[in-house]
């Protein structure tokens, strides 16, 4: 059995820049089209409802680890040669839009219609109405369940090894083959993402007993 040294915790340290990376990418790329996922959900034409409930239905209904397998296999078979990295960050994205774009929703129709209206009598169309009234507030009441969201796509990361994508836990793996100590590894690595999920567990926790009180 070889020692864990340096060497082989700088080598943690890097597949954890990708995790985190590859989390923030995600989230990031799943805001933004989330947020149109979310517009279409409470959109009144049919066509885009059904349209934002039938892409929500498929990425939350469907494994993350299958999504991995689709996109990064998939984009192949089209005769694109597509580096693991690009993969993982675009399915990272899609996953991460569908459930964003659900929580949204429910932040959205969580605000009272009163506001809706009274933007309406001001003579604000819809975007102003969205931008200036509606999304602040919704995605203030959404805020606990978004971080809560993001806890569990810095967990999902460790999904990306299965394509060859080096993150934290790949990392982990490879520096358990070559010093035989899996145990001790492996508790690094959880200590790892535990000092990075808790804290933002912490402040999801915080940020909706705020919003409680404020409620009452």
């Amino acid at each position: 059995m070889a020692n864990i040294g340096v060497n082989e915790l700088l080598f943690l340290l890097q597949g954890l820049k990708w995790t985190i990376a590859l989390a923030a990418i995600g989230f990031v790329g799943g805001g933004i089209f989330g947020l149109g996922v979310a517009l279409m959900r409470v959109s009144t034409h049919a066509v885009l409802w059904r349209s934002g409930a039938a892409y929500i239905a498929v990425f939350q209904g469907t494994p993350l680890l299958m999504q991995l397998f689709v996109v990064y296999y998939g984009i192949g078979l089209l005769g694109v040669n597509v580096d693991a990295w690009i993969a993982v960050a675009i399915a990272f994205t899609l996953h991460a839009s569908a459930f964003l774009g659900e929580i949204w929703r429910g932040g959205i129709q969580s605000v009272p219609k009163g506001q809706t209206e009274a933007g309406k009598a001001l003579g604000l169309h819809y975007v102003s109405r969205m931008k200036d009234v509606i999304l602040p507030q919704a995605l203030k009441i959404s805020l606990p369940a978004t971080i809560g969201f993001l806890v569990q796509l810095v967990k999902g990361t460790s999904l990306a090894a299965i394509v060859g994508f080096v993150e934290l836990s790949r990392a982990g793996q490879i520096v358990s083959n070559q010093t035989f100590r899996p145990l001790m590894v492996f508790a690094i690595i959880g200590a790892i993402y535990f000092a990075l999920c808790w804290p933002l567990s912490l402040w999801g926790a915080s940020m909706e007993r705020r919003l409680a009180k404020a409620a009452r």
